[in-house]
């Protein structure tokens, strides 16, 4: 398996490691390749993985220059990968986030090899050069066009001409050679993803929708003082989780926790101190144990995000964790409400505010519906056991094909 990153660092992260614990524990041995980091987990395969690449931060111009031409082919890598899989011999390449830090070089070595390969689309990048389908801030499907020079024209790379010259020209590279069709099969997390890709041109022949899954989350947790009298969001602060509007929805009467750090956090201090809502907690990262009963004893978790969200994992604990879900009408998060909440609209405070209070007034009999209706989504789409066999499947496609 691949992934860029071989520590936490966000959704994918989680996913790729509590999918590498799955198949180990139905038999199967699990070959890394990542990025070296002083954070990273232990693993027999660090050896072979590629020199750390920071994107933000300075340098010199010709190291900078070194990161732009990594971004669109990292030699590095296509050495280092091809000498794990001469060493190892894969049956099958599982590829996650490897854009960028280690780069579309290493299909070349799945192409020379003949290697059947999966790949995880935790983001758009297949079909948008920033990942997210955001131009400043707002919703774009410019691309759609098939002209990738839309991003250098929005600077839709952290809003920077440079950054985002850099992706429109590993784009067309890999576009004119063809570099993605060394993969057999891609999973997309959410459906949403799946008919978005399809959109945008992708073959609906190697797509498969399967989504994420959790194991190691309680199923109950102890009760706390403040059990079910406050709503929470978890995850990251930035613009596109929608957490501001969600602030601002709750006025000075819901009561609200929000866990969670990033670029968003001393904003959104200072509007609560400004407008003094003594009704909303900041908690600050929080993880493990104290996370999840944070989550179990929420009244319900809300996910406001005002971008195509895949399958948060944000979404898939709290319902295994029987909570209530009020989520924006947008991505793959309508996917996880199916009468165990509501839907309001992305970027909409005051219908968000709607919503909340349209929990509030549910009888004890229809909220705890609610509850059992998460954990029936939970059980029905997102436990281990659904996810590999349905994984195994995929896997079973993409061997057929270097047959």
């Amino acid at each position: 398996m691949v992934n860029k990153f071989y520590y936490i660092h966000g959704g994918s992260e989680t996913h790729y490691f509590t999918l590498k614990k799955l198949l180990e524990r139905k038999g199967h041995t699990v070959i890394d390749f990542s990025m070296q980091d002083e954070r990273n987990f232990e693993s027999e395969y660090s050896g072979y993985f590629v020199k750390n690449v920071d994107y933000n931060g300075g340098g010199s111009v010709f190291e900078k220059i070194r990161i732009a031409k990594n971004v669109i082919y990292s030699s590095e890598a296509k050495k280092k990968f091809e000498q794990l899989v001469k060493d190892t011999k894969p049956d099958i390449v599982h590829l996650h986030i490897f854009q960028h830090q280690i780069s579309p070089s290493i299909l070349y070595v799945i192409k020379k090899y003949n290697l059947p390969t999966v790949y995880t689309a935790h983001d758009l990048k297949l079909v948008c050069l920033n990942y997210q389908m955001l131009n400043h801030g707002k919703i774009c499907e410019d691309c759609k066009d098939g002209k990738l020079r839309h991003c250098l024209k929005n600077k839709c790379v952290k809003g920077s001409a440079a950054k985002s010259l850099i992706n429109v020209a590993e784009g067309v590279v890999h576009r004119k050679r063809k570099s993605y069709d060394a993969i057999d099969e891609i999973i997309t997390p959410s459906d949403f993803h799946r008919k978005k890709f399809i959109e945008f041109g992708e073959s609906s022949d190697r797509l498969t929708h399967i989504a994420n899954f959790v194991e190691d989350v309680p199923s109950d947790v102890d009760d706390r003082e403040d059990k079910e009298q406050y709503y929470l969001y978890y995850g990251r602060l930035s613009h596109e989780k929608g957490v501001p509007d969600l602030v601002k929805a709750v006025g000075k009467d819901i009561p609200l926790y929000i866990a969670g750090t990033g670029p968003k956090e001393e904003e959104i201090k200072e509007y609560i101190t400004e407008n003094k809502l003594d009704n909303v907690k900041m908690l600050g990262f929080k993880s493990g144990w104290e996370l999840y009963e944070l989550v179990g004893n929420a009244k319900a978790v809300v996910i406001p995000s005002v971008v195509y969200e895949n399958s948060p994992y944000s979404g898939i604990e709290s319902l295994c964790l029987r909570r209530p879900i009020i989520g924006a009408d947008i991505g793959g998060i309508p996917e996880l409400i199916d009468g165990n909440g509501y839907l309001f609209e992305s970027g909409n405070p005051d219908d968000l505010r709607a919503k909340l209070k349209a929990l509030d007034s549910l009888d004890e009999a229809e909220y705890n519906a609610m509850k059992k209706a998460s954990f029936d989504i939970y059980r029905r789409e997102h436990t281990p056991e659904v996810y590999y066999k349905k994984l195994t499947e995929v896997y079973d496609k993409a061997l057929k094909h270097s047959v």
